[in-house]
């Protein structure tokens, strides 16, 4: 893997925990401490995600790959008139 893609691995790993962490946040039987410890864990998530997206954005574009050019003579017609 290279560098964009371990990059946007590690966002799309942050995002899913926040999204399952936000679903146990709404679980009646999770304790005051425990709700507690979940919301700062989710605060340094998104510190984190925060940071990995504006690595992201501060990467320059990967550049666009051009097809191989054909080395191949051109096909020429003789036209009379």
């Amino acid at each position: 893997m290279n560098q964009p893609e371990v990059l946007e691995s590690d966002i799309r790993a942050l995002q899913q925990w926040l999204r399952d962490a936000w679903r146990q946040l709404g679980d009646p039987s999770l304790t005051t401490f425990g709700r507690r410890e979940l919301r700062n864990q989710m605060k340094q998530c998104s510190a984190d995600l925060r940071a990995c997206l504006q690595r992201a954005t501060e990467q320059p574009p990967e550049p666009a790959t051009q097809p191989p050019s054909s080395r191949t003579r051109p096909e020429l017609r003789i036209l009379s008139w």
